[in-house]
């Protein structure tokens, strides 16, 4: 019976556990790239990528009960000068729309004009971090042999979320995506003409 001589005690150990074990539970999400390619072809160059789309459990939670998620794709290709800053070369974005329907209970995925429907939110998740032969560059844009740095991010827009979410997001580590950038060396093939 010692224990019952001091609840509060008891009560402060629970209550600690209880809030360590959320903490542990409402993890940060990650967007971590896993693979990228530029390829050349007839009519210029094609990126194909692929990423580890992880948005945690609370943003897992909060697109299942109707908030719509958005997405950015950002390619950057440049070329690097000695005494001068990086020529620019090419840029490209993307966006992606995800957002769940009730009514179906089926994510819906939407690019500009495209839509797209899954059962389950992995495989949403899994054709967001897959892109296969997006074209990136005229075959004009890039000189034979030169070598250029190319820059590849797909990132969570924490703006687009509605303004509660975008509030919580700046201090609740649930909400918040980490995205990491793939930089990799490219060179142009050179080409017998």
């Amino acid at each position: 019976m010692h224990c019952c001589k001091r609840p509060e005690r008891w009560l402060r150990g629970v209550l600690a556990a209880l809030l360590w074990l959320c903490v542990a539970l409402a993890h940060a999400g990650s967007i971590e790239p896993k693979s990228a390619s530029l390829t050349p072809g007839e009519d210029g160059y094609t990126l194909s990528a692929e990423f580890a789309v992880d948005l945690g459990n609370r943003l897992e939670e909060a697109v299942t009960r109707g908030v719509p998620l958005y997405f950015n794709l950002e390619f950057i290709l440049e070329r690097n000068r000695k005494y001068w800053v990086n020529e620019h070369i090419v840029s490209r974005n993307l966006s992606y729309r995800l957002a769940y329907s009730s009514l179906t209970r089926q994510y819906r995925l939407t690019t500009g004009s495209l839509h797209q429907n899954f059962g389950s939110l992995a495989e949403a998740l899994r054709v967001v971090g897959r892109i296969a032969a997006l074209p990136v560059a005229d075959k004009d844009a890039l000189k034979n042999g030169e070598s250029y740095e190319a820059a590849l991010r797909l990132a969570l827009d924490r703006n687009q979320l509605p303004k509660p979410f975008q509030v919580d997001a700046i201090t609740d580590k649930g909400l918040q995506v980490e995205a990491k950038v793939l930089r990799w060396q490219f060179t142009a093939p050179v080409v017998a003409q």
